[in-house]
């Protein structure tokens, strides 16, 4: 299997690749790794890969162009489309779907996985559209950006596939494989609830229970997909019903459990 990350910090996985399992796994020759530093594909002298967002707000927003530029030189054009079969394109991002070991098994049966290492107050909403076959979150908390994530999620899909572990049982009854499973949910519901953390201005769990609305940036049209006209209207009022809207939208799309309280 191979995992590309992709990352303005490409320095950051030279610790979380270089140990453990994933080590062993590489120098088996079980997986490759390929590290990918997202200001290779700007085009401007300051290498900008962040914009501030359509209709306000606190921060920075990134930019779809060098993403899908990026993921396109590994893949090949269009293939937010149509990715290659066998292949998860995988947006880190804390308003995403919940990470669980259903999803690393699903994982660890692909050929191919690119991680999109998100930063700042999020990423422009084209890219989790058309771009990304997964957004994915690891918790209801919010990181300083996407490289952990993407180290933890590497990490739960190499230890699955054949021959990572050296022992095939070992996998068989811990915590969240099939067996185990029934035994721990209320456990882990519980304790994840109570550890639940937001922040009051830049949380992507927003602190009334639902996900962070969708976020733009220039160019205000990329391949078609424009930014919706509310947010550049000027309305401040009818931006934030809209986003409002917006969120509960995503959130019944992605994390429905927050609004049933499960």
């Amino acid at each position: 299997m191979r995992f590309d990350l992709i990352t303005i910090f490409p320095e950051f996985f030279t610790g979380p690749l270089d140990y453990g399992i994933v080590r062993r796994a590489r120098e088996a020759r079980l997986i490759e790794t390929h590290v990918h530093d997202l200001r290779n594909f700007t085009h401007d002298r300051h290498r900008t890969v962040d914009d501030r967002p359509f209709g306000g707000g606190e921060g920075m927003v990134m930019k779809c162009e060098p993403l899908f530029e990026a993921v396109e030189s590994l893949l090949g054009p269009a293939s937010g489309a149509n990715p290659p079969a066998g292949t998860a394109i995988v947006l880190l991002s804390a308003a995403g779907k919940l990470f669980r070991q259903e999803t690393a098994r699903r994982f660890a049966q692909l050929d191919r996985i690119v991680l999109i290492c998100g930063r700042y107050e999020g990423v422009d909403e084209r890219v989790a559209e058309h771009l990304a076959t997964d957004e994915i979150s690891i918790g209801d908390f919010v990181l300083s950006g996407g490289e952990l994530a993407a180290a933890m999620i590497l990490d739960a899909v190499t230890r699955l596939i054949p021959g990572a572990l050296g022992n095939e049982d070992s996998t068989v009854n811990e915590s969240f494989s099939a067996a185990a499973t029934e035994r721990e949910t209320s456990q882990t519901k519980s304790q994840t609830e109570s550890q639940t953390t937001t922040t009051s201005h830049e949380s992507q769990v927003m602190n009334h229970g639902i996900l962070d609305y969708p976020h733009y940036t220039r160019p205000p049209l990329f391949r078609g997909w424009g930014v919706p006209e509310v947010l550049m209207s000027g309305n401040h009022e009818e931006i934030r019903r809209w986003r409002r809207q917006q969120a509960l939208k995503k959130t019944q799309r992605n994390r429905p459990d927050l609004l049933s309280g499960g």
